[in-house]
């Protein structure tokens, strides 16, 4: 092997994770818009809190179906063009929610939105760690899944700058940028180098069903997988929907609120990108450790209600911090469970499980909120659901550590 071709090998991993980070951070943007576009919507169309919830989890009900889908096409016609494909899904119809006109078409722009996104998630996934040199693979899928809390601030600070009237902006925004980014991502981004190799040597066909994660072994690691994101969506997705309402319900002022979240998302950037240059390193258990055990126990502080805002601020964003490191940790587990031959299929669904706690999670936070618990009591309940998936997610890091990818 020639000098060049490691530089290439490098340059190539570098132009993927670039690449891919942009993908993600408009992912990051759109999923964040609902819950920042909450307070305008309530305002325009008076949904009660179930429609709301409906509203809320119809995103995640399309990146469920979504997710499935992309990870067999990813297996079967390359991840590529299905990414290309899928941002441009989600693009034209964040574009297009503005356009409703009651909170049922509202919620059937999200779904078909969530489509796309679905489908560009296992994709980004699978290029990170199939482009990546072998003792980066962990790393460069959490800096590339680091852009999607960094949509989420910029999205929570296109919220400080605009009224609750001026709601459609945040989908706009989401719709433009996604639009934008996927020629760019057409033109430059490699096609994965181990689905061409594959294919290359045999047609590749992709994966078989869903009973192939319980064969050879992978039995265990991807039932902890699948419970592990789960648990996990579920809270950060009932957080990222219902939290700036709890918030405001607190007492808390718009620009208040706006900045707690901004934290929230920033924070969980910056953790994602550290923990990713860690977990090939002797300080992964500590990272896992961390991001694990601080959730429940920052959730706790938060649930005691501060009436600070500066310390407000300072514990939603350490909660964000550990709530996106924990995610970025699955993200970045996830292609390591699988070989290249189902790894699109395998994260799929992996990615699938957590969509249906993204659905779960609003719903909760709706039939909470309904049933009339105050602020502190909603985010109280949810430490029984963190605690599991702690758990889960830290025994899969210690007793079932990820197969090697082929």
């Amino acid at each position: 092997m020639t000098n060049s071709q490691p530089a290439a090998a490098r340059g190539g991993a570098g132009r993927t994770i670039l690449l891919c980070f942009l993908a993600t951070l408009c992912e990051g943007i759109d999923l964040q818009t609902a819950g920042v576009a909450a307070a305008g919507i309530r305002q325009q169309f008076h949904p009660d809190s179930q429609l709301l919830s409906y509203f809320f989890s119809a995103s995640t009900v399309g990146l469920f179906i979504g997710a499935i889908i992309g990870g067999r096409l990813a297996d079967r016609i390359g991840r590529k063009g299905v990414l290309v494909a899928s941002i441009v899904i989600f693009g034209v119809f964040s574009l297009a929610t503005p356009l409703a006109w009651d909170i049922a078409s509202l919620t059937w722009a999200r779904l078909l939105t969530g489509l796309g996104l679905g489908g560009a998630l296992p994709n980004l996934v699978s290029l990170g760690s199939e482009n990546a040199p072998l003792n980066r693979r962990s790393a460069s899928v959490a800096m590339i899944y680091s852009g999607t809390p960094l949509g989420g601030a910029i999205a929570s600070l296109v919220s400080l700058f605009t009224t609750a009237t001026q709601w459609s902006w945040i989908f706009i925004v989401g719709g433009v940028v996604p639009l934008i980014v996927a020629p760019i991502i057409g033109i430059w981004l490699q096609e994965s180098r181990a689905f061409s190799r594959l294919k290359s040597q045999a047609d590749a066909r992709g994966g078989g069903g869903v009973f192939e994660f319980l064969q050879e072994g992978r039995a265990g690691r991807t039932l902890l997988l699948w419970v592990s994101f789960f648990l996990a969506l579920l809270t950060l997705y009932l957080l990222l929907n219902w939290l700036p309402t709890l918030l405001a319900s607190s007492g808390f002022g718009k620009s208040q609120v706006g900045i707690a979240m901004f934290g929230f998302n920033f924070g969980g950037f910056l953790s994602a990108l550290y923990i990713g240059s860690h977990l090939e390193t002797r300080l992964r258990h500590r990272g896992v450790i961390l991001a694990f055990v601080g959730m429940p126990l920052l959730l706790l502080v938060l649930a005691q209600g501060a009436k600070l805002a500066a310390l407000l601020a300072l514990v939603t964003a350490v909660l964000g911090v550990a709530v996106l490191a924990a995610q970025a940790i699955l993200y970045s587990y996830a292609p390591l469970c699988y070989p290249t031959r189902m790894r699109g299929t395998g994260v799929g669904f992996a990615v699938a499980m957590g969509r249906i706690g993204s659905i779960v999670g609003p719903l909760l936070g709706g039939l909470l909120v309904g049933s009339g618990r105050s602020p502190s009591a909603v985010l109280t309940g949810l430490l029984p659901i963190v605690c599991v998936g702690s758990l889960c997610a830290i025994i899969l890091a210690w007793r079932q550590p990820p197969l090697q990818p082929d």
